[in-house]
């Protein structure tokens, strides 16, 4: 576990750097131009490659990890027929997409309720056709970067969305200051070359089996498509959110400019919980393939109930700060430039609420990996299905006229919660995996932990407001740091102990 651990947390820190360049990126786009059809339009078309990007790939990527560790499976055949299928599918995806811009635009705009101007289509039309052959070239990243993590170089493969990352924001803002918003188009094309360039170099270096073409189909790559549809609809939820989300927002008629006021609340939500759960899955589901293969239930059990807890004690005082200290956060973050305090103050509830999702999002990717690993995909399909589809529009509908713009937020907190339960129920009673296991009996103490930080949490950002909103982050952030280290130390969180015991033989071995 200590090992494991070490790695996770090797993936985390550059996950964090990479992660930290795509929200400037949001950042710069809400400087530049607020919430106003231009950021609509740039959010909107990044949307469909992105979703590509992280579904359709993240599928394939996952299917081709499971498959790559089979005894039976020929790997050097395998390598070649995974990128042929990846390769073809993909590209026909995208070609469709491109085929049919125009209605998908006036599926999201005119068709959902909004009014968009020609500029503004003329705008998103363009950014569609820069971004939309991007997804071609970041599926075939994900897909090396499934080989490489087979092979233990789960680094390379954070280092790559590192790389993309800044490319994407430097070419971005460099040539929006000649060409204006469709620069962000171009940089998402110019930036996925850049990415899968750097991975094809670092899975050449592996010295292993050579990635070509071919068209031979046998029973692996049934067993291949078999997995990729029932795990692109149980492993894509945060996406297939986003993409409901900005349909609906339309749809329920919840006023301008609202499509950037989801996104900017729910990409800021989506930052602590995305930096864990991609170190957390990189590294894990390789590890899992492994460890199911060898049969080796005890190891798994101890993986689940433990990784849970992790989760618990990261995003929950993670989530309670930016509950209270939602108005700040977004004002040091993006109110710059076009970006007002008007648009602060109808972003700021919408956030409380997205941040109430944060570790149910987190836990419900986690324990999909543990079905997959068990070989799976069904259970988390049906689960989604019922939570995406059904309680997340309800809830949408329900709220929609009461809540305005935050129903959204809602639909995507209650749904979320309800399907992490059903996903930990039926673990529970098929597969025997529980979150309190006999070695870790720390959630009562974790519980009493974030009671304690939530009651300080709340009276500091009523008590400690200042003038200046950086004072007020700083002192908050300080506060959160040393009200959640104290508690798991005074409360006895066998997980902090752990880890000055590892901070104070450090020391002790440095000096």
């Amino acid at each position: 576990m200590n090992k494991f651990l070490k790695i996770v947390g090797a993936v985390a820190i550059i996950n964090i750097a990479a992660r930290l360049f795509g929200f400037l990126r949001e950042m710069v786009i809400g400087y530049q131009y607020g919430v106003s059809y231009a950021s609509d339009s740039i959010f909107t078309a990044y949307n469909f490659p992105n979703f590509l990007y992280l579904v359709i790939g993240g599928a394939f990527t996952t299917a081709v990890i499971s498959l790559y560790n089979k005894k039976s499976t020929n790997q050097a055949l395998f390598v070649k027929q995974s990128f042929t299928i990846v390769l073809i599918s993909v590209s026909v995806m995208t070609l469709i997409v491109l085929f049919f811009t125009e209605p998908i635009i006036n599926l999201f705009y005119r068709d959902s309720g909004f009014e968009i101007s020609r500029e503004g289509f003329e705008l998103s039309k363009h950014l569609f056709y820069w971004m939309m052959p991007s997804s071609i070239l970041l599926c075939l990243a994900s897909w090396y970067s499934g080989l490489l993590n087979v092979h233990n170089k789960f680094h390379l493969s954070s280092i790559s969305i590192l790389i993309y990352n800044i490319s994407f924001l430097l070419i971005a803002v460099g040539l929006s200051l000649f060409v204006g918003p469709i620069a962000y188009g171009i940089s998402a094309f110019a930036s996925a070359i850049v990415m899968i360039y750097f991975l094809i170099i670092g899975y050449r270096k592996l010295d292993t089996y050579q990635v070509g073409l071919s068209f031979k189909q046998d029973q692996t790559t049934k067993e291949l498509w078999l997995m990729v549809v029932p795990i692109a609809i149980g492993g894509g939820t945060i996406q297939i959110y986003a993409m409901l989300q900005r349909f609906f927002v339309g749809l329920l008629g919840l006023g301008e400019n609202a499509i950037s006021v989801v996104n900017y609340a729910s990409r800021l939500t989506q930052f602590p919980q995305a930096i864990l759960i991609t170190a957390v899955t990189t590294v894990i589901y390789p590890i899992l393939s492994r460890k199911e293969a060898e049969d080796d239930h005890s190891s798994i059990k101890s993986l689940y109930s433990r990784g849970l807890h992790y989760l618990l004690l990261l995003l929950i005082p993670v989530s309670i700060y930016s509950f209270f200290y939602g108005e700040n956060l977004i004002q040091v973050i993006f109110e710059y430039g076009k970006f007002t305090e008007k648009s602060t103050a109808i972003t700021t509830p919408v956030l409380q609420i997205f941040v109430l999702s944060m570790f149910f999002l987190a836990a419900n990717t986690y324990i999909t990996r543990f079905y997959y690993a068990k070989g799976d995909s069904m259970a988390p399909v049906i689960f989604s299905i019922i939570n995406v589809f059904v309680v997340n529009i309800a809830v949408m509908y329900l709220f929609a006229e009461g809540s305005g713009v935050s129903a959204i937020a809602w639909g995507t907190f209650i749904s979320s919660v309800t399907n992490t339960i059903m996903l930990m129920i039926y673990a529970n009673f098929k597969y025997s995996l529980k979150l309190i296991s006999d070695k870790n009996s720390n959630l009562l103490k974790s519980i009493a932990s974030f009671i304690l930080i939530g009651i300080v949490l709340y009276l500091s950002s009523k008590y400690f407001t200042f003038d200046s909103k950086w004072i007020t982050f700083i002192v908050g952030v300080f506060i959160f740091v040393v009200i959640t280290v104290g508690s798991y130390f005074l409360l006895g969180i066998k997980e902090m102990k752990d880890f000055l015991a590892v901070i104070k033989k450090k020391v002790f071995k440095t000096s």
